[in-house]
């Protein structure tokens, strides 16, 4: 084991990116090395295996690209559509409008069923859509980032599998993987879709994607070529597969440091202490504690119940009168850094804490505890010098 150990920082507590552990920092600092290298094809491979086990899925194709969580979409949209054909997007945030986007771009017909703010879209409104149109695909953001909204992912595979069988179930995790348990296999999902930089506990920089059988073989049927270059899976499926086969192969150069930084990292969460199942209640378990500080201090959620609110996250209005400035340079003081709002109908009224990964496994850090203690200091403090 290194003695590597960061230097001293504020602690990074929004939707991601999040805290590093110190052995996968220093895994991103390994020397630089061939793409094709004899000891790096292994570490290539071990990340596509690691991946299926923290997603529940022997059968899933992941696909390990340089880019940002964004790519994702470009990967879906590129791949599973074809121009023309229908897609329906389930909207509990800023990041269903975004898929829309990108969606549209490759030439899909989008339609869109938006949920009040803080709440998620009811299944009788998933099941009324799909009996009014043949859609190719559904997607959904499982924690929608922007507002801390969390949607029943089996729920809502369930929905689609019972009225519209062979519509494919995509799932935008980027703010879930790692945080939010996700039973690929079990719940009949298509795709999932991530990125490094959250609850897989890893720098940005990896677009991280599994997609299902059912997935692969439309991609393979498809009658219309693939309106990307890039994000096509005939250029990246055979990577994949060379990679995990032991053998070398080239499309475009992975960032290497960084496959080395997952592997660490997706080791700690696979076969590391606390268990996957552990990593899951911890989340769980201290989602709880941070709501209730917040609600204690008279705060309030903008997810509308317990029921749809994340466990990596926390999104939560300013107290009655109290604005960014009152609130978040105060916590930046005490080194604690959370994000600001980014839903543009309330981008002013509320804030986001992020709760993810080794902040959340690795009580000895003291991480949680610092994070409230700031927060009942700033927010009482700021209280009291509203009504001087």
């Amino acid at each position: 084991m290194s003695s590597f150990k960061q230097e001293p920082h504020k602690l990074l507590v929004i939707p991601g990116p999040i805290e590093v552990a110190d052995d996968v920092l220093y895994a991103n600092a390994h020397p630089s090395m061939s793409h094709i290298s004899p000891d790096f094809i292994p570490v290539f491979g071990d990340c596509i295996r690691l991946i299926r086990e923290v997603l529940f899925t022997k059968t899933g194709q992941p696909f390990l690209i340089a880019g940002s969580g964004t790519l994702g979409w470009d990967q879906v949209a590129a791949n599973l559509l074809e121009p023309g054909e229908k897609a329906l997007v389930l909207h509990t945030g800023y990041f269903g409008d975004s898929f829309v986007d990108a969606l549209a771009a490759y030439g899909a017909k989008v339609d869109q069923i938006k949920a009040p703010i803080g709440m998620a879209v009811p299944e009788a409104e998933i099941e009324k859509a799909l009996l009014s149109k043949k859609y190719k695909v559904l997607t959904f953001t499982h924690v929608d980032t922007s507002t801390g909204v969390l949607s029943n992912a089996k729920r809502i595979s369930e929905t689609v599998r019972r009225v519209s069988p062979e519509t494919l179930v995509v799932l935008d995790g980027v703010c879930s993987v790692a945080s939010e348990e996700i039973q690929f296999d079990e719940w009949d999902i298509d795709v999932v879709m991530s990125a490094t930089q959250k609850g897989l506990g890893t720098p940005p920089g990896l677009s991280v994607l599994v997609a299902s059988q059912r997935a692969i073989k439309v991609f393979e049927t498809r009658s219309t070529p693939i309106a990307s270059y890039y994000a096509s899976w005939k250029k990246w499926l055979p990577i994949m597969q060379a990679y995990e086969q032991g053998k070398p192969a080239y499309f475009a150069t992975p960032p290497v440091n960084l496959i080395y930084a997952l592997q660490a990292s997706l080791t700690r969460i696979v076969r590391g202490s606390p268990s996957l199942a552990d990593r899951f209640r911890l989340h769980q378990e201290v989602s709880q504690r941070i709501k209730k500080a917040l609600k204690d201090l008279g705060l309030q959620q903008v997810p509308f119940d317990d029921s749809v609110a994340a466990n990596g996250m926390t999104a939560v209005y300013y107290p009655t009168g109290l604005l960014a400035g009152d609130i978040l340079p105060q916590l930046a003081n005490k080194d604690i850094v959370v994000a600001g709002g980014l839903h543009a109908e309330i981008k002013d009224k509320y804030f986001r804490i992020g709760h993810m990964g080794i902040t959340v496994v690795d009580a000895q850090r003291g991480d949680i505890n610092k994070l409230i203690s700031a927060l009942q200091d700033v927010i009482i403090e700021a209280k009291n010098a509203k009504c001087k």
